[in-house]
């Protein structure tokens, strides 16, 4: 008898999970974004999660390429076949966190910043927000050092939404 009590215990379940979860996202994923959504059931254990993305690479179910996973079309297919083997509460689950990190993924994508050295000292830093279609703001500032550069980032990467909307104000009061 397993020590957990979740409803998932072998490796081709955890598998099937993983290939459930892939198949509704929509972009790539880190190890850590993943590794999050997959244990959404009691019985799966992070080691679980290692070994079977591990497998499901070296078996081109899944691709990784500069630490991020992709689902490959033999993952999409086998998935598609498999995933009706599943408990219903553990879809359920993995269903609601996928869309909530969908969601994370989606404006993350839309979101670009970048800094760049300029020779006579100081960064370069650029921003731009799109709406899925286009860029709906751009604009680039100097940073007199790194620490500062990565700042401004890191500031516009959790508020972009709210930075875009102050400026509109800004413009059209």
């Amino acid at each position: 008898m397993p020590d957990n009590f979740g409803f998932i215990h072998e490796q081709i379940e955890v598998k099937v999970l993983i290939l459930f979860i892939m198949r509704r996202l929509s972009k790539p994923v880190s190890l850590e974004v993943l590794t999050n959504l997959a244990l959404c059931d009691d019985g799966i254990s992070y080691f679980d999660v290692i070994e079977c993305l591990s497998n499901l690479v070296e078996t081109n179910h899944l691709s990784l390429e500069n630490e991020i996973y992709s689902l490959t079309p033999k993952g999409d297919r086998n998935g598609e076949i498999l995933e009706k083997n599943l408990p219903y509460s553990v879809k359920t689950r993995a269903e609601a966190a996928t869309t909530m990190a969908r969601a994370s993924i989606n404006r993350d994508a839309m979101i670009v910043t970048e800094k760049d050295a300029i020779d006579d000292g100081g960064y370069k830093v650029k921003f731009s927000l799109s709406d899925g279609i286009g860029d709906i703001m751009s604009m680039e500032l100097f940073a007199v050092n790194e620490r500062q550069a990565t700042t401004l980032e890191k500031s516009f990467r959790k508020d972009a939404e709210k930075i875009y909307h102050a400026i509109v104000k800004m413009l059209v009061e």
